[in-house]
């Protein structure tokens, strides 16, 4: 294995590594931030009367982009010489740029379901949140909070 392969799959494994490490249990509704803790809240409850597929994409980092760039480089500067070598670096880098951005893309996109609730008091309202198998039509759920401090589950 040459030096340049080696650096490769080092890279490779480590970004891989990475993209893995996104925190994504603070969409459930089950799950409360730190700001929730320790903090009064209304309660109230409700039916569950329609649950549709949804995805959330979570913020990018930045991380597959570069990690893409600089694996594509390193690939590219090891094919051909001299300012061949340099153009096909360059080129390398930018497609390893692309995909990698769009490889981070897909590890920070989680399974959600969007979710019409009727209250008991009639009022209707939307909310997507970290897919659960026990939120379906017909369930009967607890709502915590109001607005963008909202959390839903089971009751």
């Amino acid at each position: 294995m040459t030096k340049t392969s080696t650096i490769v799959l080092t890279v490779i494994f480590g970004l891989s590594g990475l993209a893995g490490c996104a925190n994504t249990n603070t969409l459930r509704g089950d799950v409360y931030t730190p700001g929730q803790a320790k903090t009064a809240q209304s309660v109230s409850y409700g039916t569950i009367i329609a649950v549709n597929e949804a995805k959330i994409q979570s913020d990018s980092t930045g991380i597959g982009g570069l990690g893409g760039g600089v694996i594509g480089g390193i690939a590219g500067s090891g094919v051909g010489g001299g300012k061949g070598a340099n153009i096909i670096s360059a080129v390398g880098a930018v497609g390893g740029m692309i995909l990698g951005n769009k490889l981070e893309q897909q590890a920070n996109l989680t399974k959600a379901s969007q979710l019409t609730i009727r209250r008991d008091n009639g009022e209707e309202f939307v909310v997507v949140q970290k897919y659960d198998p026990r939120l379906t039509t017909g369930a009967r759920v607890r709502i915590v909070g109001t607005g963008s401090s909202l959390n839903v589950t089971p009751y």
